[in-house]
């Protein structure tokens, strides 16, 4: 499988509907094909629900979104069984949990005991329901979203959900010119709400996808890969600013994710580049800073930065 090749295909059909987001867009396509789920932050407003949607229809994934609430209940998300009057039986009636993405909206907006609820569907990919287990259809990958400007009324993911997701990917304001493009398509009557009238297509197969992360799991690794991406772990570990470093489920997601990238751009083995390029979306919410740190108003970007520049690259 061509997967440079594929990815293209799939680049262009995004961003016939997302401008100045490259590097977003990137990142989440990575986390795509490395089978992971990806927490998406940024202030209302950057595209990040749209980015997921498009993705969805380029790839001809089974989509679905769930608005997290303060009341929302964790049958509402993963389903619950309803009482029949004319069979006289209990009906399953399935959550919107069952789709090939699913969007998670604000998902720090909801109590933790629903937050939970996606733990099982995250890990496993399945869902219990009335102790009936039952499988989620693939790829089955959560997409959420937070915003980082708004806290009053939230519930932070805590710091072991946060690690089930692959990435943590940052989605910023686009550059002047990208913007003043987003603008002008908007004056000319592209619309949100219809993808399909700009032309956004599917371009690959739920089979092809599964070929492309195939390709990727078979992606060329050397040792001295394997020990840089223990080397970044143990800094991450000893840094005097963190008071927990990345665990090796971290490195897990760090050699995946550059498998993938690898991937991306026409190789089928990795370099350290590519390591040092994902390391901030990756691990930044994997670390804890030290409340004192937190007070000298340092940042898990900075740190991790800080300790990226301090490995030696292998050669």
């Amino acid at each position: 499988m061509d997967v440079e090749a594929k990815s293209k295909e799939v680049f262009n059909e995004v961003r016939k509907v997302i401008a100045g987001q490259d590097q977003s867009l990137s990142q989440l396509f990575t986390a795509i094909l490395a089978n992971g789920h990806c927490l998406l932050e940024g202030v209302p407003g950057v595209a990040k629900t749209l980015m997921v949607r498009s993705f969805s229809m380029a790839l001809g994934i089974n989509f679905g979104r769930v608005q997290f609430t303060p009341d929302l209940m964790p049958s509402d998300v993963i389903g619950t069984r309803i009482y029949n009057q004319q069979t006289q039986t209990f009906d399953l009636r399935k959550g919107p949990i069952f789709v090939g993405i699913l969007l998670a909206d604000e998902i720090n907006r909801t109590p933790p005991k629903t937050q939970a609820a996606l733990l099982e569907a995250m890990e496993e990919r399945q869902s219990t329901i009335d102790g009936e287990t039952l499988p989620l259809p693939p790829p089955f990958l959560v997409m959420a979203t937070q915003n980082p400007i708004d806290y009053e009324g939230t519930y932070p993911l805590p710091e072991a959900q946060q690690d089930r997701f692959l990435m943590k990917v940052l989605v910023g304001y686009p550059t002047p010119d990208f913007e003043v493009d987003v603008l002008r398509r908007h004056h000319a009557g592209f619309k949100i709400q219809d993808l399909n009238s700009v032309g956004l297509r599917q371009v690959v197969s739920l089979e092809e996808l599964q070929a492309m992360q195939k390709t990727v799991q078979e992606t060329t690794v050397e040792d001295k890969i394997f020990n840089y991406i223990q080397s970044l772990l143990t800094a991450t570990r000893q840094a005097r600013d963190l008071l927990y470093g990345a665990s090796p489920r971290a490195g897990i997601a760090l050699l995946n994710c550059s498998k993938a990238q690898a991937q991306i751009r026409g190789r089928n083995y990795i370099i350290p580049d590519d390591v040092r390029e994902l390391a901030l979306p990756v691990l930044r919410h994997r670390v804890v800073l030290r409340p004192e740190a937190e007070v000298e108003g340092l940042s898990s970007d900075q740190i991790i930065e800080q300790i990226i520049s301090g490995q030696t690259v292998p050669r």
